[in-house]
């Protein structure tokens, strides 16, 4: 890659090489974690043992408590956005990019035996042990699609809530996705995903340089794809959303980063890195598809 990344994705110069080369890289990554979990029972969080620390304690135990161990082994997020979400009985929910499939199945048993819940995922071996992972918690009102956040393969206006888990940061053309939320989400839908966000923008020399975000392996950490708060809040209103509000649910600081997505601070001092790291955050992002009249 060649080019930086901009809002919602890599600038207008970037190829369709430089996407695939991403979507490539992040779907061979999890893809690996999956076989792991399937074979082992035993993951690191992030899709690799060093990166614990950013997805750990995620989820009470009353809240896991039913669900098979693998689901529990392959939460690769940042948050935990079904517990946000407010989502309630009969709903239609779609969770974009739901690896082995732990907030599907939460979402599923809120929503209760009159509402759904949809998993969307590229990867073969996730889906694969996403449908295990459904089959042996006995969930009925869950199936599992295969397909690309940015290409939902879902029809207009199917869905009432949207959530993710630290999956958007790994796409680069982010409007796109932004976009296919709004088209499958009902009016009145809601958007409410746990994300990495950069909270107060980057330094000009980093981004300019475009370091970070060229390290493919810092796109299947977590870290380089992520958005500043005013990209987000920017890509989502260019997509119809409004009622925008991201809260913060965690800040990270330099022991949580995973060590192999800390190259690009190599060149700072200890008190410039802390500072810059902390500007990353798992962050609870919340919009709406207005309704009518509204």
């Amino acid at each position: 890659m060649t080019t930086p990344t901009t809002c919602c994705g890599p600038t207008a110069t970037s190829t369709t090489t430089d996407k695939q080369d991403i979507l490539t890289t992040v779907r061979e990554h999890y893809g690996a974690v999956a076989i792991e979990v399937l074979a082992n029972n035993t993951a690191g969080c992030c899709g690799s043992a060093d990166d614990s620390s950013i997805t750990q304690n995620l989820y009470l135990a009353d809240q896991l408590e039913g669900l098979p161990l693998k689901a529990a082994l392959a939460s690769l997020g940042c948050g935990n956005p079904t517990a946000l979400a407010e989502l309630r009985p009969g709903e239609v929910v779609l969770d974009m990019g739901s690896g082995g499939g732990i907030d599907v199945l939460l979402s599923a048993r809120r929503v209760g035996p009159t509402g759904f819940a949809y998993g969307l995922d590229m990867t073969d071996a996730m889906l694969e042990l996403a449908r295990h992972n459904a089959a042996e918690a006995g969930a009925q009102n869950v199936a599992f699609l295969k397909g690309e956040i940015a290409a939902i393969p879902l029809p207009d206006a199917s869905v009432d809530v949207i959530v993710s888990n630290c999956v958007i940061n790994l796409v680069p053309d982010k409007a796109a996705v932004f976009q296919e939320a709004f088209r499958v989400l009902k009016p009145g839908g809601r958007f409410a995903v746990s994300d990495i966000v950069i909270h107060g923008g980057l330094p000009s020399g980093l981004m300019d340089t475009a370091q970070m975000r060229q390290d493919l392996s810092s796109w299947a950490g977590c870290i380089a794809g992520a958005l500043t708060d005013a990209e987000y809040r920017a890509g989502l209103a260019a997509a119809g959303f409004t009622a925008i509000d991201l809260e913060i649910t965690r800040r990270y600081s330099v022991a949580d980063i995973p060590a192999s997505a800390t190259g690009w601070t190599a060149g700072l001092d200890e008190a410039s890195r802390a500072e810059l790291v902390g500007r990353f955050a798992s962050t609870f992002v919340r919009a709406t598809k207005p309704a009518p009249g509204s």
